[in-house]
């Protein structure tokens, strides 16, 4: 079923959006859950929580992109789940290593003048990795959106783990110098 047909059952409020989008975009949004989540029930429970955050959203939004939307959501759900159990095991595991590398490129959010910066710190990341080549694109999307291990960046993509960490490193050093040269404090 073509995306503009699954976003009219949500605005139809047809039960059957549901079962279509998990039929196309399900294990999508489960490959992103299980990037950030180690517990399969919790992941398998962030996919289920997205199509009811995507019921609850539409209407009045519109997605552009329902992949987009639907990975958002996915990630966004995951990622607070991941804090809550992080919070009650202390445990460190693949996303905090993954978060822990974008560290030193990344202005620190923590103050109120960096918090209303957020959208343009996004709008200079995006139009940064537009400026990348494909490849460095497509693995730092997979590291640091969509939590790839190393290890299945370099099999998706055919290269080394060494080439793979390489690239990642470089393009966070031309990611901290762009972000430099604009003006945002890191």
């Amino acid at each position: 079923m073509e995306d503009h047909q699954i976003i009219a059952l949500y605005w139809a409020r047809s039960q059957q959006a549901i079962a279509e989008s998990d039929l196309k975009y399900g294990p999508y949004c489960r490959t992103i859950a299980r990037n950030i989540l180690t517990i399969e029930e919790d992941a398998e429970e962030c996919v289920n929580d997205t199509w009811f955050h995507a019921w609850n959203a539409m209407p009045p939004q519109r997605p552009g992109i329902l992949s987009a939307f639907f990975a958002k959501l996915t990630r966004n759900l995951s990622l607070d789940r991941w804090r809550k159990n992080r919070a009650a095991k202390r445990g460190g595991g693949m996303v905090e290593v993954a978060l822990q590398e974008l560290e030193g490129c990344l202005p620190d959010r923590r103050t109120p003048e960096d918090q209303l910066n957020a959208s343009e710190t996004a709008a200079i990341i995006s139009a940064f990795l537009r400026t990348q080549t494909e490849l460095d694109r497509k693995l730092f999307v997979g590291r640091y959106f969509h939590l790839n291990s190393m290890g299945e960046l370099r099999a998706r993509f055919g290269l080394t783990e060494g080439q793979v960490k390489s690239r990642l490193h470089r393009t966070r050093q031309r990611l901290k110098t762009a972000l430099e040269q604009e003006g945002i404090a890191l």
